[in-house]
């Protein structure tokens, strides 16, 4: 089934000159490198906010580095907002989300770092999730220093980083060490088992392939998607029990692969007695936000910011 006349025409255009990714292990260092470059090229808005590369010491003796956005010229504990880039788990950097970031820092007054998490296949689960903990137990117990309130710290992530966002609300919630008072999923890769599942015939044409899904869960769970007993800390929707988590906002696009996963995810959570506000974005694919200037892709930012600001009382 053709879906192309599905998709808002405004969205179209960004999405079919988008290369697919058709990505393997052989592959794989060299789109990384071509990613790495084009991100090299952005240069982040003329902002009053400082941006500052951090090293954080992990347990396992590595330093998870992170890159902290802090706006100029705000007075008192700000909130802040730990957030985690998309990839497949297998792709990306901090810097690709810093243009973005320096603008919503800038607008809401919100401190964000950035975590660059270590990537699949070289480093399966529990690497990534726990490198996110980490960060998140890095501002905490910095508080002070950085001029943070650590009652005021939500989580947000996008595709992947919507996955590892997840995951890290819902391991959070089981350590009780660092509270969460927000989580922000959009697009969440969260469920393996949508590798084996029949496919909703008008999601996963663009951008994000169920080909694309398969692999980039076979590197991060270092085994076949879909079977066996998965951790929700890899895969959030494995959950059983989603009592307890911080408000949400699910934000998904209606032709997204990973459109039924996020929509069930955040029937999950209502049905346990968590706050949430579940966008779904008709005539958008995964990764449609790339069509930055299209109308339905403002609105999405405007929406995932407007979340943040109530949620954090900013």
């Amino acid at each position: 089934m053709t879906t192309r006349h599905l998709v808002d025409p405004a969205v179209l255009p960004a999405l079919e000159a988008f290369p697919s990714l058709q990505t393997t292990r052989e592959s794989l260092p060299a789109i990384r490198a071509t990613m790495n470059a084009l991100v090299a090229a952005m240069a982040a808005p003329d902002l009053p906010v400082d941006i500052e590369e951090v090293r954080i010491p992990a347990a396992e003796g590595h330093a998870v580095r992170a890159i902290l956005l802090r706006p100029e010229g705000r007075q008192g504990p700000l909130a802040a907002v730990l957030h985690i880039h998309g990839g497949a788990y297998i792709l990306g950097t901090p810097e690709m989300s810093v243009p973005e970031l320096t603008e919503t820092a800038h607008q809401l007054g919100v401190a964000i770092l950035s975590v660059d998490y270590r990537l699949a296949p070289e480093h399966p689960f529990p690497a990534g999730i726990e490198d996110c903990y980490t960060a998140l137990g890095w501002l905490h117990e910095n508080a002070a220093t950085l001029g943070i309130d650590p009652a005021r710290i939500a989580v947000q992530g996008e595709s992947a980083g919507g996955g590892l966002a997840a995951s890290l609300a819902l391991l959070a919630r089981d350590r009780g060490a660092y509270p969460l008072a927000f989580q922000l999923l959009d697009a969440p890769m969260i469920d393996d088992r949508t590798c084996v599942r029949p496919r909703n015939p008008v999601t996963g044409a663009f951008i994000f392939t169920p080909r694309d899904n398969h692999f980039g869960w076979s590197c991060v769970l270092d085994a076949e998607p879909g079977v066996g007993d998965v951790s929700p800390y890899a895969a959030a929707a494995r959950a059983t029990r989603l009592e307890g988590l911080p408000p949400a906002l699910v934000a998904t696009g209606a032709l997204d692969l990973f459109l039924d996963e996020n929509v069930d995810y955040a029937m999950r959570m209502i049905a346990a007695g968590v706050a949430v506000e579940l966008h779904v974005y008709p005539g958008c694919p995964h990764g449609y936000v790339i069509a930055a200037d299209a109308p339905v892709a403002r609105r999405a930012l405007a929406d995932k910011r407007d979340a943040l600001a109530r949620a954090l009382a900013v």
